[in-house]
């Protein structure tokens, strides 16, 4: 994408990757995503602020293509979907003065192969004058790495906020076109990215309570023109309080636990319990990590496969466990052939989740009558615990 101009004096100059579906080599990306870089000049210097994943670089040295000079450079992140192509920014602009956190100097060093001479450090809130406009630098560690920082625009109130409230999102639109596909998005990245730090973005979205923002401009997806809309959403996905929902992962290798889950399925909502079923043999995983932020029960569904779980399951539980949702309650059910051991793995797997187990159910061979009478009461238990919280 050319240059987009934000507000008078300020740009995008980032690259839309419409192509990658995936990141990390871990999370899908079924709407490819974008790494936002922006421009800001003041009466008196200019500033970059965050450069562009490496396989796009091209893209923003061909933006900066008019910019005879460049007096900063802002990392907000050392992650190189952010800082990858900085090398190539400081050896274009050769007396560029790179600002990042403390913590982040020595990250860009180690994964960049910096100068340390190049790099200067800023406090959290210190200010920078670029002339008529002012930056102020907000330290915003662990969303989602312990260095990453925010810049505030003062004049145009713009919060640049780099991964928080980001979203794996492409379009050619600068700002956002429907709210409720960047929900979902926004929500996904949510999931796979800030979910285990929910403490520390809560206290992050204190620490920017106070400011006055018209604008949020994250490293990733469209810009926020309504800030309202994606704070709100934070402040539900961070709260402690889930909603009335299960997330049952599961496989079936024979049938068996298929017909378990699908029994349990229809018990929850004659119950009035919402549940989400991901069959874990193709399932998006982002798509389950979403249905996370929110679920009270966690439900695993395996059949035995030499007495442990079924790797797709067990994967599933490991995944769970390095999100931390807020979850209340977890359960396993399942089915085997002659032995099984699949609950002590199950919750070998999951000490990081403070939920209450629910007493297994796992049958040997089909699930028979007496099986499914024994999924309804499991049913019922898990609505009498959602009521008991509140949540029905």
């Amino acid at each position: 994408m050319k240059p987009r101009q934000i507000v008078d004096s300020i740009w995008s100059v980032g690259a839309v990757d419409w192509d990658r579906r995936l990141f990390d080599s871990l999370i899908p990306l079924p709407d490819g995503t974008s790494y936002n870089s922006y421009l800001v000049k003041g009466s008196e210097k200019a500033a970059l602020l965050d450069a562009v994943d490496p396989s796009k670089a091209d893209i923003l040295l061909e933006n900066l293509k008019d910019i005879p000079s460049l007096d900063y450079l802002i990392a907000h992140h050392g992650e190189q979907d952010h800082s990858g192509s900085i090398p190539l920014i400081l050896e274009k602009y050769p007396k560029v003065t790179l600002i990042c956190s403390p913590k982040a100097k020595g990250i860009l060093i180690d994964h960049l192969g910096l100068s340390a001479d190049r790099i200067v450090t800023v406090a959290d809130g210190e200010m920078l004058s670029l002339g008529d406009r002012t930056l102020e630098f907000i330290h915003t560690p662990w969303v989602h790495w312990p260095e990453t920082m925010c810049t505030y625009a003062r004049e145009d109130r713009i919060l640049f906020s780099c991964d928080f409230f980001g979203s794996h999102y492409a379009q050619s639109d600068l700002f956002i076109r429907d709210e409720a596909e960047i929900y979902l998005a926004a929500r996904r990245y949510f999931a796979e990215i800030m979910m285990p730090f929910r403490t520390a973005i809560q206290k992050n979205l204190e620490r920017i309570k106070g400011l006055k923002i018209d604008y949020i401009a994250p490293s990733h997806g469209p810009i926020y023109d309504r800030p309202a809309f994606i704070l709100d959403a934070y402040r539900e996905w961070i709260s402690d309080k889930p909603k009335n929902s299960v997330v049952i992962a599961y496989v079936s290798m024979h049938g068996s636990t298929e017909k378990m889950v699908n029994h349990l399925v229809a018990a929850l909502a004659e119950r009035g319990v919402a549940a989400h079923l991901f069959n874990l043999a193709g399932v998006d995983l982002g798509k389950l990590a979403s249905a996370l932020v929110d679920a009270s029960t966690i439900v695993l569904g395996s059949p035995a496969v030499h007495f442990g779980l079924h790797p797709n399951v067990a994967s599933a539980a490991f995944l769970a466990n390095a999100l931390r949702p807020k979850a209340k309650f977890a359960a396993l059910i399942g089915s085997y052939g002659w032995g099984q051991k699949m609950t002590e793995q199950a919750l070998g797997l999951l000490p990081n989740l403070k939920v209450e187990v629910l007493p297994p159910l796992l049958v040997k061979g089909m699930p028979k009558e007496a099986d499914f009478r024994a999924v309804e009461k499991l049913a019922e238990t898990i609505a009498q615990k959602h009521k008991e919280s509140g949540l029905l």
